[in-house]
C-alpha cells in the first residue's frame, strides 16, 4: 500500500471509505518475523542459524579450547612415543583451517537471514506505521466534521433561542397593553350617568 491508496481511500465517499476503513481493520498486518520465517525456512537454513548460534558462544571456545589442548598433550613425546602429530602439530592446522573455512560461508548464511529478517521487519512496521495513518486520518477527519456539526447545531439552537425571546417580549408587551385598557383607560364614548330625581323623572 502506498501514499496514493492512502489518498484514494481518504478522498472517497463516506460510504465506500468507511467500507475500506473497515476492510483495512479487519486485515492483520502485524506479523511474527521470527516465527514466519522458521516456518518457511529449509532445514539447511535452520541448520546454519544454529551453527552460527553455537560458533558464537562460550560453550564453543571452551570446548575448542579443551579438544586444542588435550590433541597437544596427547601428540608428546611424554604420552605416545611416536605421535601422530608431533609438534608443530601440522594436521592440527589443517583441521582448523577447515573448520574455519567452512564456518565462514555458515556465518554469513546466517548474517544474510538476519539481514531477511531485518528488511521484512521494517517491511512490516511501515505497513503497521501505514495502517495506523490512515486510520488516524480518517478519525481526525470525522472529529472535524463532528465539530462542524456541533458549531452548526449551536448556531440553529441560538436562533431558536432568540426567535423564543422576541416571541416572548411581543406577547409580554400585548398582556401589558390588555391589562392598562381593561383596568386604567376610561372610555370616553360612555355617556354620562343620570341623576335620578323623585320629582322630575321621566317616562
Amino acid at each position: 500500500m502506498n501514499k496514493d491508496t492512502i489518498t484514494e481511500i481518504l478522498i472517497d465517499d463516506r460510504e465506500e471509505r468507511e467500507e475500506r476503513l473497515h476492510e483495512l481493520l479487519r486485515a492483520r498486518k502485524s506479523l511474527n518475523i521470527n516465527t514466519e520465517l522458521h516456518r518457511n525456512s529449509s532445514l539447511g537454513e535452520r541448520m546454519s542459524d544454529g551453527m552460527a548460534r553455537f560458533a558464537g558462544s562460550w560453550s564453543f571456545l571452551i570446548f575448542f579450547g579443551a579438544v586444542i589442548l588435550s590433541w597437544g598433550i596427547v601428540n608428546t613425546a611424554f604420552i605416545m612415543a611416536k605421535p601422530f602429530d608431533p609438534f608443530p602439530y601440522v594436521f592440527l592446522n589443517l583441521i582448523l583451517a577447515c573448520i574455519s573455512s567452512m564456518q565462514a560461508p555458515v556465518i554469513m548464511m546466517s548474517q544474510n537471514r538476519e539481514s531477511q529478517k531485518d528488511r521484512l521487519r521494517a517491511e512490516n512496521d511501515y505497513l503497521i506505521n501505514l495502517k495506523s495513518e490512515i486510520i488516524l486520518e480518517d478519525l481526525h477527519m470525522k472529529v472535524d466534521e463532528l465539530l462542524a456539526d456541533q458549531k452548526r447545531l449551536n448556531n440553529k439552537l441560538n436562533t431558536i433561542m432568540i426567535n423564543i425571546h422576541d416571541t416572548n417580549q411581543i406577547f409580554s408587551v400585548k398582556d401589558d397593553g390588555l391589562r392598562s385598557d381593561t383596568n386604567g383607560k376610561v372610555n370616553t364614548n360612555r355617556e354620562e350617568p343620570r341623576i335620578y330625581d323623585r320629582d322630575n323623572r321621566t317616562h
